[in-house]
């Protein structure tokens, strides 16, 4: 008994400094791996704060369908329609406005990959032409670069493959990434634009905002889509 006390206590000591190895090695690499994960989390929070969601099924990976958005239907159109949800990932609407030549793909979803892209929709608000509040944001150096300069009045048009939505601009707002009073459902139909204000020293917590009313609903007749891949 004594035997197989001494063999064991000498396979636990021969054994010790492989274990211990083996632990600190793999806390290197968890710490170095995937460094682009922690910047999508980031990315994720700046931008959409807390509406962002996941992919339906966020093992299989993001899949990016680039669909063709409709902008110069011909046929005829009616004030209400049926809304046509995309799936995560998908191109669904470009933003338009003349005023500013504006013109940016939007996304259904929030992910690193498709903030690259365009703006990205919320999954957490409302479809273009729906009750309630549609939620979009972009990085400020890129695809909504010029939002500060919108004035009250102005109007940004949402095309979709379901139909067209014209906004107002009712007015320009800031606010701070824990205010988010402008990105939450609302009961009048708009639509909330909005990017991280750009700071030279590091991330900013101040956000620039557009809100805007809804004017105008085109639904198209006869519309097909969605979700076809």
């Amino acid at each position: 008994m004594a035997e197989k006390s001494k063999k064991s206590s000498a396979v636990l000591h021969i054994a010790t400094p492989f274990v211990v190895a083996a632990i600190a090695v793999g806390g290197v690499i968890a710490a170095a791996v995937k460094p682009s994960d922690k910047l999508k989390v980031y990315l994720n929070v700046a931008f959409m704060d807390d509406l962002k969601t996941d992919p339906e099924n966020a093992s299989s990976g993001l899949i990016i369908r680039d669909k063709e958005i409709v902008e110069d239907h011909s046929g005829e159109t009616s004030d209400t329609g049926e809304l046509i949800r995309p799936k995560f990932g998908e191109k669904y609407a470009e933003i338009r406005s003349s005023v500013l030549s504006l013109d940016v793909p939007v996304y259904w979803g929030s992910d690193v990959d498709l903030f690259e892209r365009g703006a990205c929709q919320s999954t957490g608000s409302v479809l273009a032409g729906d009750k309630g509040n549609s939620v979009i944001s972009a990085h400020e150096d890129t695809f909504f670069s010029e939002l500060k300069k919108f004035r009250a009045g102005d109007t940004i048009t949402l095309y979709t493959n379901y139909g067209y939505f014209t906004y107002k601009v009712r007015e320009c707002v800031t606010f701070t990434k824990d205010t988010n009073k402008y990105i939450v459902p609302s009961k009048d139909d708009r639509l909330t634009l909005y990017t991280c204000k750009k700071d030279v020293l590091g991330r900013s917590d101040e956000r620039i905002g557009v809100i805007c009313d809804l004017t105008e609903k085109k639904f198209y007749i006869g519309a097909e889509g969605g979700n076809a891949e």
